[in-house]
């Protein structure tokens, strides 16, 4: 979906190329469980919610201002299968179903907490991690290390063209790094050497 089309705000939102990719490494099926921690605008919520027919998304988010822009968002796509969750991760997920599948865009410092327990709940979840910082992409290698679970790291390099009088300039977007692991069959763990 167009980035255009969504209720924005001043609230971060995964930009369409990498919603595209990273809802693609999500691998949901008709009955998916999703959460979305850090959801922002809703928009990955939104689209995935399309993808899961017979199952649920939960739309994870703190921040007042965030948390009511998805619920716009919602409402103009009709996105039955999505409901929103106000509230701080990992403490908001404790009483949410099981999740197969766990999108984290962002854990405002969080991030171990919220993937111990999502594992804790489901050992088999499939787990998409969307990283823009390096300090964020080494904790999250870091914590994949000491609990020797194997992923696929994608780095995502967008850039979109800007008129400037008669021409075109390319104008880049922030990098980010896709992280992706578990799913059907469980946890591929390192092997040790």
């Amino acid at each position: 979906m167009r980035d255009e089309l969504f209720i924005r705000g001043a609230v971060p939102m995964t930009k369409s190329e990498v919603r595209a990719v990273s809802i693609s490494k999500l691998e949901l099926t008709p009955d998916s469980v999703l959460y979305d921690v850090g959801a922002g605008t809703g928009s990955v919520s939104v689209e995935a919610s399309f993808l899961v027919p017979s199952g649920r998304v939960y739309a994870i988010e703190k921040k007042p201002e965030a948390v009511s822009l998805i619920g716009a968002n919602k409402e103009k796509f009709s996105a039955h299968r999505l409901e929103v969750v106000e509230g701080t991760a990992p403490e908001a997920l404790g009483s949410l179903e099981m999740p197969t599948h766990v999108f984290l865009g962002g854990t405002s410092g969080s991030m171990k907490e919220i993937l111990n327990l999502v594992l804790k709940k489901n050992p088999a979840v499939r787990v998409v991690i969307n990283v823009l910082a390096l300090e964020s992409l080494a904790e999250v290698l870091e914590w994949l290390r000491d609990h020797r679970i194997s992923s696929e790291v994608v780095q995502v390099q967008v850039s979109k063209a800007k008129k400037a009088g008669s021409y075109h300039l390319m104008m880049g977007l922030n990098p980010v790094y896709i992280l992706s692991f578990g799913g059907e069959g469980g946890m591929e763990r390192e092997q040790s050497l």
